[in-house]
């Protein structure tokens, strides 16, 4: 399957001053590695604070990474988006779009819907009557009305919020969106409706998701393959449904154990073992597991040295000295 994204080494420390101006970082990404293929779903999990909403605006270059590339492989060329300059981007911030976690935050209260969604097309050489068009077309793609286009965001609920930003990315044509917890902020009903309509886009637009979530059901059911995230790093990826019949890494195992289940008399036969000490500061963190204060498992070697991303079983890839 062609790839769509390469990422090798991306990093992002923010500095933080201390006492007698001593300086430290606070790494919320890093060393993170990993591909995309187009077409497909891929999904990043983690708990708050991981690093995975960072990871996302990276890629949008929302932010500036500390190190690392992120390679797009166009069907023509293929080129480092974090060495290129804003000018060169700009024909790449079209391919890559991002749909945002609050869609009360995400949206400009003093425009309408209309100026919202086409506001990515002011460079281009559309008219005004083309413009609308097309909004009126994306508009109806995410299952709201045409004449809605000429409303403000306080007139609608969240999940039209959302949709009215869904339809906002899509109307730039993108090859990649990157959804990050799209339906964390809305109702559970809500929350299936607004899923199912990115799966039906996905095929209409013929899209690639990187989908951000700490929700592991949701993962499951929209994603091909999924990558674990934990205080910055990658420390699990594979196949979706290989990552829940067979997780490798103590922390995936302990999230998936953690997911609520509705059956009682499963959720009997269920020994929910919850994660025990404290989290690991991401702020200058020791040369070591992050997990190893936490892990069960750990050993001598865990609390020394870093274990690296590695196959463990075909495709699947784990960051744990358990298989190493």
């Amino acid at each position: 399957m062609a790839k769509i994204l390469e990422l090798e080494n991306v990093s992002k420390w923010f500095p933080i001053k201390k006492y007698l101006g001593r300086k430290s970082y606070l790494k919320a990404v890093d060393e993170v590695s990993f591909d995309v293929n187009r077409g497909e779903t891929f999904g990043l999990v983690g708990e708050s604070g991981c690093g995975k909403t960072t990871l996302g605006r990276l890629i949008v270059r929302l932010y500036q990474p500390t190190s690392g590339k992120a390679r797009y492989l166009d069907k023509e060329n293929h080129v480092d988006l974090f060495s290129m300059n804003e000018k060169a981007f700009q024909d790449y911030r079209r391919k890559i779009q991002m749909i945002f976690q609050d869609p009360y935050s995400s949206l400009n209260p003093r425009l309408t819907v209309l100026q919202i969604i086409t506001e990515g097309l002011g460079y281009s050489n559309l008219s005004s009557s083309e413009k609308k068009d097309l909004a009126s077309q994306v508009m109806q793609s995410v299952g709201l009305r045409p004449e809605y286009l000429f409303r403000y965001p306080h007139e609608f609920s969240g999940g039209q919020r959302q949709r009215i930003g869904i339809a906002r990315a899509l109307i730039m044509r993108p090859e990649l969106l990157i959804c990050d917890e799209p339906v964390s902020a809305l109702d559970v009903s809500v929350q299936a409706q607004v899923i199912n309509l990115l799966i039906s886009l996905k095929e209409q637009y013929d899209l690639t998701y990187i989908f951000i979530a700490h929700d592991l059901a949701v993962v499951k059911y929209i994603s091909d393959r999924i990558a674990v995230m934990y205080l910055g790093k990658l420390v699990e990826l594979s196949d979706s449904r290989e990552l829940f019949s067979h997780p490798l890494h103590p922390y995936t195992q302990a999230l998936i154990a953690s997911v609520p289940v509705a059956d009682p008399k499963v959720r009997k036969l269920t020994k929910l073992q919850p994660i025990q000490g404290e989290i690991t500061s991401p702020i200058d963190p020791p040369q070591a597991c992050l997990f190893a204060s936490r892990c069960p498992y750990a050993m001598k070697k865990c609390h020394e040295s870093v274990p690296e991303l590695k196959s463990a079983e075909g495709s699947h890839q784990v960051a744990c000295f358990l298989y190493h």
